[in-house]
């Protein structure tokens, strides 16, 4: 987060870390980029939404000083270090919002950049103009979180007046960037608008990769049932037409997190389903980044991968 001093907005916290470990890129979720591939995933503390189902409230909306003392204090070259121990193709930046924590991010993305990893990340999407160019020339790879539409349930449940800012920044970052989409569901909030997030993402690029996930609600909505899984099923039918890349998954032996293809239905890339503990590869299929059977190109960012167990770094 900012403060501004001498009429310069300023980080409070510059390169201090709430998480940072090694995870496959498919928990994140990343379904469409270096498939089987480890990843360095980062966070911070703070963010500009206010969602009540918060799962990592205690990083999201506990006042950043108060979590000093159970930080990680790592400079950029740390992390690059890092994550050549453990032989990760990218960083991501997950956890909590990145717009609040800029400076850091480019310092980072510098350092990452001399030693050739690409850099990605998880976002609200609820930036400026500016910030947004600013997170293009630090991340080549997004999952944007489109929580809803309608801005009742952008007032009720985020704290926002607007998804405006969201869509926006999915229309930009589509154009040269690397983008997949995240909406949690909430039976009774958001679920009705499904086919409308569906049409969006259709005028955006009607291959883009969409994680449709159970929301598991916790913080102030922590007694809320959770979602039936048949119901948002039957909801995603329309969209499914529309999207061929829609994954509905954070349920254990999910059967829609497997990548098909468009034309022939080829199950391209499987994967398995860990539920709420993320999702691994199973088999890469797609050779070449094109179907076996009927030789069409599925979009993905892909090169060699290894596969290899998650690591926590201990404090």
């Amino acid at each position: 987060m900012y403060t501004v001093s001498g009429g310069t907005v300023k980080e409070r916290f510059p390169h201090r870390w709430s998480s940072c470990g090694s995870y496959v890129l498919e928990s994140m979720p990343f379904y469409h980029v270096y498939p089987g591939s480890q990843c360095l995933a980062i966070g911070t503390a703070g963010c500009n939404f206010r969602c009540r189902y918060c799962s990592n409230a205690y990083i999201a909306k506990e006042d950043p000083e108060i979590q000093q003392d159970r930080m990680y204090r790592l400079t950029p070259r740390e992390l690059v270090d890092m994550a050549r121990k453990f032989n990760c193709r990218s960083i991501v930046f997950n956890v909590n919002e990145p717009a609040v924590s800029l400076p850091s991010l480019l310092e980072v993305a510098e350092e990452a950049k001399a030693a050739a990893i690409p850099m990605g990340c998880l976002t609200n999407g609820y930036t400026t103009v500016e910030s947004t160019e600013l997170l293009a020339s630090i991340f080549s790879f997004f999952n944007i979180s489109l929580k809803g539409i309608s801005d009742d349930f952008n007032r009720a449940y985020i704290g926002i007046e607007s998804s405006g800012p969201v869509l926006r920044t999915i229309r930009r970052l589509a154009q040269d960037r690397h983008v997949e989409v995240t909406t949690p569901i909430i039976q009774g909030a958001n679920d009705n608008a499904i086919d409308a997030i569906a049409d969006f993402l259709v005028e955006i690029d009607p291959e883009i990769p969409w994680h449709v996930l159970r929301l598991l609600p916790e913080d102030e909505m922590k007694d809320v049932e959770y979602p039936n899984i048949q119901a948002i099923d039957a909801a995603l039918e329309s969209a499914r037409k529309k999207l061929p890349y829609i994954y509905f998954h954070n349920f254990i032996s999910s059967e829609w997190v497997n990548t098909l293809c468009p034309d022939c239905g080829y199950a391209v890339i499987e994967r398995f389903s860990l539920g709420c503990g993320g999702d691994q590869l199973k088999r890469l299929l797609c050779k070449d980044s094109r179907c076996p059977d009927c030789g069409r190109e599925i979009k993905l960012l892909r090169e060699q991968a290894c596969l290899g167990n998650s690591k926590r770094v201990s404090q």
